[in-house]
């Protein structure tokens, strides 16, 4: 849940460091929210996505597997 109106931004990153996609760069409104993506571009692997506000950042791991 975003607690109030923030610049958020939502970036996938390859196992190297490398930015490979940007989902999210603006400013949002309060709420939950929730995002599917195209990921047929991408090769099978270990992903990073970092999630970014004002007041909060936050990286977990995903793994793609096609």
């Amino acid at each position: 849940d975003l607690p109030r109106v923030s610049k958020v931004e939502l970036v996938i990153y390859d196992i190297l460091g490398r930015r490979v996609k940007i989902l999210v760069n603006q400013t949002q409104t309060t709420g939950r929210y929730e995002l599917q993506f195209d990921a047929s571009r991408l090769a099978s692997g270990v992903y990073i996505y970092q999630l970014k506000t004002k007041d909060f950042t936050n990286a977990k791991k995903m793994i793609l597997l096609k």
